[in-house]
């Protein structure tokens, strides 16, 4: 698939994010090329009178200044150190940054700030920036997720299809464990009917810990309109017998507790039978030394 870059500069590097749990975010591109069917940025494109279906992810806007933005926002007086999560709304290691290394820029700025921040990516490109994140993570808190919703290669090829092979994420994150830095496992989103058998969300858990991971999340698929609209076509094209029974379950944009505690029940008792915990050999964290210094800058 042929994808366009568009570059321009952006007037602000830090978003304000309301009703989720991190208050900021930092977004280097806006589109992303993996074009997963539950992507639900989707949703927020709609509203923004952008393509939201299948040209989803063919135009990536590459903000090519936003480093130095960021280097001049977080270097306000009013800037209160708060966590920032790289990768709410496009992945920072889509195959635009191994041209423009603009996430890498950032992490940079992150460090010599630093200020702490947070990861989410599918993007095993990441450990080419193993040098900068250890750097930060001894000068203020650092944490990657990545995304593995499934270890299941018929799932992951027609739900993620820009995507590198979940395994080839495990991979990555084992190499940044063993750097030392606090990495995880988000299996999000959880398809109802599809990636929720006991068996395959044991297989991601299995393997997240033996990879090393810190910690184990989930969430269930999340169909607001313009990601809806989407993921429904695929559904009707790849497993059409679920149609009626996602209709039913998605009369809202998220389904309703009898349908995500099980899964949530089910990843939680998981981890405690693998024992997934944060085993990191020697961790990198922020120094007192450093944090004090944070605060006096």
């Amino acid at each position: 698939m042929s994808v366009e870059f568009r570059e321009e500069p952006c007037r602000s590097a830090l978003n304000r994010v309301q009703g989720m749990p991190f208050k900021w975010s930092l977004n280097p591109y806006m589109g992303c090329a993996h074009r997963c069917t539950f992507c639900y940025v989707r949703g927020f494109e709609r509203r923004a009178d952008r393509p939201a279906g299948e040209a989803y992810g063919r135009s990536v806007r590459v903000k090519v200044n936003v480093a130095e933005v960021l280097r001049r926002e977080l270097g306000r007086k009013s800037w209160q150190r708060e966590v920032v999560a790289i990768g709410a709304a496009t992945d920072p290691y889509q195959p635009a940054e191994g041209r423009y290394r603009l996430t890498r820029a950032c992490l940079e700025v992150f460090a010599d700030a630093r200020s702490p921040f947070s990861i989410i990516t599918r993007g095993p490109m990441i450990v080419r920036d193993l040098d900068v994140l250890r750097r930060a993570a001894t000068r203020a808190e650092v944490h990657v997720t990545f995304s593995v919703p499934t270890l299941d290669t018929e799932i992951w090829r027609r739900t993620e299809p820009g995507t590198a092979p979940p395994r080839q994420r495990l991979r990555a994150l084992r190499m940044l464990i063993d750097a030392g830095i606090d990495a995880g496992v988000g299996i999000a989103p959880v398809l109802p009917g599809i990636s929720d058998r006991p068996e395959l969300l044991a297989d991601v858990v299995r393997a997240a810990r033996d990879a090393g991971a810190t910690n184990v999340w989930c969430n269930v698929l999340y169909l607001q309109p313009g990601t809806r609209e989407h993921f429904m076509e695929h559904l009707a094209r790849d497993w059409p017998e679920l149609v009626p029974s996602y209709l039913a379950l998605y009369r809202r944009p998220y389904p309703g507790r009898a349908t995500t505690e099980p899964v949530k029940g089910t990843v939680a008792a998981l981890k405690k039978r693998f024992g997934v915990a944060d085993r990191r050999v020697r961790p990198l964290e922020p120094s007192p030394a450093a944090e004090q210094l944070a605060l006096a800058i």
